[in-house]
């Protein structure tokens, strides 16, 4: 019984790296948005003023970090979905070839008595 490494094929690592890719552009997409609204709390707002730079970068990275698990969550069922297309499709024609050749081949002869 095969034990390790179970992951290592090519769906998990095409899996992975669009998972890696969502991470990246929701981190940016989220953080440009939750920076924007830091400038406009700074602007804005005395309380935000008031709150320590750790307490900002904090706030600034969790947004960062939702945004990446919802892009990666986003990818990763998108790519599912196609790996699970492809192999309904690849099975379809498996099918439909065994149907043509079952059809192309010529019918058996019949021995004549």
């Amino acid at each position: 019984m095969h034990t390790t490494g179970g992951l290592k094929n090519d769906d998990a690592d095409g899996a992975a790296w669009e998972a890696g890719r969502g991470a990246v552009s929701g981190a940016a997409k989220w953080g440009l948005v939750f920076g924007g609204l830091g400038a406009v709390g700074y602007a804005m707002s005395p309380i935000y003023k008031g709150l320590t730079i750790q307490f900002k970068v904090f706030i600034q990275m969790s947004g960062m970090i939702m945004g990446a698990c919802l892009e990666a969550d986003h990818r990763i069922r998108e790519f599912e979905a196609k790996v699970r297309m492809q192999k309904r499709m690849m099975r379809d024609r498996a099918v439909w070839e065994k149907y043509e050749h079952e059809f192309d081949e010529p019918p058996p002869q019949q021995a004549s008595k």
